[in-house]
């Protein structure tokens, strides 16, 4: 089976990048599935069966693509008529589209009149440009004809890999596994953390998020390298320390181990799931002196999101139900929490401990999985 990929943003880059990042959504193909690729400007060919559908629509830097009948020129009244046949059947109208690429003695609309006519030759079938109930595609590339009635949407975005890697803190909750999507369909592959507040929580909020992150290395069509760390213990100091500080100080702790795994992988960036104002920690006020524990860039797809978008996106990429599934929540915050704390305060309250080293520490007894 022949399939017809598209892509946009590639499109818009100059020439050495545009072929660098060709090959790179080349190579995801390819590990995706067992098939032969070929390309030409603007379009990927891939020859796969069936079950290459679906996934196709999982691998980033694919607007859409379809599966179609490839026939030379000298062939293509006989194959359109063929293919329309089994794809009007049972239909009353239909349209049909035709692109061309090259020099032709003949025009796009040339082409769409002349085959138009051969079908309502052979039937009844009424042509409606506007609202018809099949929609045919004939794309001709200089001598070679495409020929497909359906458009199948991929993720799009650009090609994993091609803007470097992040550390993704994730929790196994609805907003960072859409948040670590968000990321890799920008081209960025994700590393991600997990920091285990056991004895806090229990075992059903970490398998949580081992399983969102599963979910979420379907979309990688390999594993995603995960670090598991101990953080329970530290939380506990932490809170016992800051009081209603307990999250602000919580979260740049988490920083601080994202970084030194950032450092152990060669990654630029860290990322969260935050959205501002959804919770406590969450604050402009609070996000703010989080942010300066850490000199490399945090990065928060979802912050201008509201609940109800994220959780449609998570919906849209398989981690919803995991993410709602039973686990408890952290028993460690304050029942009032800062809203607006001060970097001098916070800064203060973590003089008390030796925070490096506690990172350090975590960092120490992590848990790899590959």
């Amino acid at each position: 089976m022949l399939y017809l990929l598209r892509y946009d943003e590639i499109a818009l880059k100059s020439e050495p990048v545009r072929r660098r990042w060709e090959n790179v959504l080349i190579k995801n193909i390819k590990q995706a599935l067992e098939c032969r690729v070929k390309k030409e400007r603007g379009r990927i060919w891939v020859e796969a069966g069936e079950e290459a559908r679906s996934k196709l629509k999982k691998i980033f830097g694919i607007r859409s693509f379809s599966s179609c009948v490839h026939c030379g020129l000298d062939g293509l009244e006989e194959t359109f008529l063929n293919f329309a046949e089994k794809s009007l059947e049972g239909k009353k109208s239909f349209a049909l589209r035709v692109r061309r690429t090259g020099k032709h003695a003949f025009t796009s609309q040339d082409i769409a009149r002349k085959l138009g006519a051969k079908v309502q030759e052979k039937s009844l079938i009424k042509v409606e440009l506007k609202n018809p109930e099949r929609e045919i595609f004939v794309e001709i590339r200089d001598n070679d004809c495409y020929i497909f009635d359906e458009i199948i949407e991929g993720p799009g975005g650009l090609p994993l890999g091609v803007e470097g890697k992040v550390v993704v803190l994730i929790s196994g909750g609805i907003d960072s596994p859409v948040a670590a999507w968000l990321m890799m369909k920008r081209g960025c592959e994700v590393v991600a953390l997990f920091m285990n507040p056991s004895p806090l929580v229990d075992e059903r909020t970490v398998n949580r998020a081992m399983r969102a992150v599963e979910k979420l290395a379907e979309w990688k069509n390999a594993e995603i390298k995960t670090y598991v760390a101990p953080y329970g213990s530290v939380l506990i100091e932490l809170l016992k320390a800051g009081s209603k500080l307990g999250c602000v100080l919580c979260k740049r702790m988490m920083y601080r181990v994202a970084e030194l795994a950032a450092e152990k992988e060669g990654a630029k960036a860290i990322v969260t799931g935050e959205s501002l104002g959804q919770v406590a920690s969450q604050t402009l006020d609070n996000l703010s002196a989080i942010d300066a524990v850490t000199t490399l860039p945090v990065f928060r797809p979802l912050i201008g999101m509201d609940k109800a978008e994220i959780v449609e996106l998570a919906k849209k990429i398989g981690t919803y139900e995991i993410s709602i599934l039973p686990a408890n929540c952290c028993l460690g915050p304050p029942l009032r929490p800062a809203t607006k704390a001060s970097l001098e305060k916070v800064e203060r309250t973590e003089a008390q401990l030796d925070v490096e080293k506690l990172a350090r520490d975590i960092f120490g007894k992590v848990l790899r999985k590959i």
